[in-house]
């Protein structure tokens, strides 16, 4: 499905260049070198939160300072996302960054459901974030990843977007996505969430 019909049809909000090209690197370094916890998953009724069946990769941890300066871009779209979605939200969630290795992946799964009873914090998100921080080749390129579409799903279709680095996706958070395993590289992102 080419890219303007998939983003339509999942009604997704594209921004190319949040970040630029240098701006990702200097952040890429910076992670390359932070510290690393696994990822956590939530499941309801279950014990713990790290489910390697579910979600295999790498929480990095980089200075509170680069923090507080990506959500402070963040939080500055919320007028842009208010209005592509028709919704009213308040603030973001601080962002998570991630490394997804060879093998690391993300089942399909939803980022806020109000079914979630168990997990307040993912009962009340609205609009998912996802920046990619490097590219997707076909092929194996320095500081590019290969694999690890972020595909989207609905009962007709199914839409895989690549990485590009720089590029905000938003969409709404029932909507049901996956990350495919990655096979070559490392794909570098950071993920947040509009309530």
């Amino acid at each position: 499905m080419p890219e303007s019909e998939g983003a339509a049809h999942f009604n997704l909000f594209l921004l190319r260049n949040f970040l630029d090209t240098e701006s990702c690197a200097s952040l890429r370094a910076e992670l390359a070198l932070a510290p690393t916890t696994q990822a956590p998953v939530y499941i309801q009724g279950t014990e713990g939160t790290i489910h390697e069946n579910i979600r295999k990769t790498t929480s990095l941890h980089p200075a509170r300072e680069t923090f507080s300066q990506i959500h402070e871009q963040l939080l500055r779209q919320k007028s842009a996302l208010e209005d592509h979605f028709g919704t009213s939200l308040t603030d973001c969630e601080p962002p998570q960054f991630l490394r997804y290795e060879k093998g690391d992946f993300f089942v399909r799964h939803q980022d806020g459901n109000s079914r979630q009873n168990d997990f307040d914090h993912l009962r009340i998100r609205r609009i998912s974030i996802v920046v990619f921080l490097n590219n997707s080749s076909v092929e194996p390129h320095e500081n590019c990843f290969s694999g690890g579409a972020l595909n989207f799903y609905d009962q007709t279709r199914t839409f895989a977007l690549l990485g590009e680095t720089g590029l905000l996706v938003a969409f709404k958070s029932d909507t049901f996505h996956e990350v495919l395993p990655v096979t070559s590289g490392e794909r570098f992102t950071f993920v947040s969430w509009f309530r």
